[in-house]
C-alpha cells in the first residue's frame, strides 16, 4: 500500500486565547511537546511538566524563544502524589487559575504476558493509569468552584484493540478511558468537561527507540493512509477538545486513527 503524504501544518486560529493550560509529559518531540506548541499557537499560556528535567528545561528554552512570557516549566513525576499536588499548586499560584489540563504522561513497553514481571506490570499502570488519576484528581480540586474548565486525557486505541505484548499498556489505557467517563459525570457538577483522545500510531523519537522497525512497519501497514500520524495531528484534536468547539462533549473518547475497521 502506498502511503499518503502528511498534510500541511495547520496554523493557529486563536482557539485558546487567554486560557491557561497544564500539560504533563510535555518535554521533547512527542504528543505532549506537540500539544504544548499547538496550545501556544492557539493563544494559550502553557505550563509544561515532565519527569525528565533536562529535556524539560531544553524544551522550555526552545518554546520561550518563540513565545516569550507564555511558557513556564515545572518538573513532576506523576507517580509521586506530593509532586503532582505541588505542580497544580504552583500552576494556580503562577496564573491565578487553570482552564485546561492535558494528562499526557504514560509509559509503554513490550512483553509477553507469560514472561511479564509484577514490576513491569505495576510500573506501566502506575505511570499511565494511576498518574492520570492523580493529575485528574488534583485538576478537579483546582477547578472546583472556579466556574469550569477542561481535562483531556491521552488514551490509546489499544484500550479497545488487542495487540500481543501490550497487556499492561492496554489495561492501563482502557482504565484511562473508564476513568475519563466516570470523572466526566462527577465533574459536570463543577462545569468541567473531561474527554480523551485515543491515538493509533503517532511517530516520535521515543517510540522509534523502544519499537522494532518490523513492528513499526506492521503497525503502519494497518493504517488506511499507509502512514503514521504526526504528533501535531493528535495535538490538533486535543486543541479541539480543549476549545469551545467541543462545548457539549464530555465523557467521550475520540479515536485519532486511520486504522481499517
Amino acid at each position: 500500500m502506498t502511503g499518503v503524504e502528511s498534510p500541511a501544518y495547520v496554523p493557529g486560529h486563536g482557539l485558546l486565547r487567554g486560557r491557561t493550560a497544564v500539560i504533563t509529559a510535555a518535554a521533547g518531540a512527542g504528543i505532549g511537546g506537540a500539544t504544548a506548541r499547538r496550545f501556544l499557537e492557539e493563544g494559550a499560556r502553557v505550563l509544561i511538566s515532565d519527569a525528565h528535567t533536562r529535556r524539560l528545561k531544553q524544551h522550555e528554552t526552545e518554546l520561550t524563544r518563540e513565545f516569550p512570557g507564555a511558557v513556564t516549566a515545572i518538573p513532576c513525576d506523576v507517580t509521586d502524589e506530593t509532586q503532582v499536588q505541588a505542580l497544580f499548586d504552583a500552576a494556580v499560584a503562577a496564573h491565578g487559575r487553570l482552564d485546561v489540563i492535558v494528562n499526557n504522561a504514560g509509559l509503554g513497553g513490550t512483553s509477553a504476558l507469560v514472561d511479564m514481571t509484577d514490576e513491569q506490570w505495576s510500573r506501566v499502570l502506575d505511570v499511565t493509569l494511576n498518574g492520570t488519576f492523580r493529575c485528574t484528581r488534583a485538576a478537579l480540586r483546582a477547578l472546583r468552584g472556579t466556574g469550569g474548565g477542561v481535562i483531556v486525557n491521552n488514551a490509546s486505541v489499544i484500550g479497545w484493540r488487542a495487540q500481543a505484548g501490550q497487556a499492561h499498556y492496554a489495561a492501563a489505557k482502557a482504565g484511562v478511558m473508564a476513568l475519563t467517563r466516570c470523572a466526566a459525570i462527577e465533574a459536570a457538577a463543577y462545569g468541567v468537561r473531561v474527554n480523551a483522545v485515543a491515538p493509533s500510531l503517532a511517530m516520535h523519537p521515543h517510540l522509534a527507540k523502544v519499537t522494532s522497525a518490523e513492528l513499526l512497519a506492521e503497525l503502519t501497514g494497518r493504517e488506511a493512509y499507509g502512514r503514521y500520524a504526526e504528533p501535531w495531528e493528535v495535538a490538533n484534536v486535543i486543541v479541539f477538545l480543549a476549545s469551545g468547539y467541543s462545548s457539549y462533549m464530555t465523557g467521550e473518547v475520540v479515536a485519532v486513527s486511520s486504522q481499517h475497521a
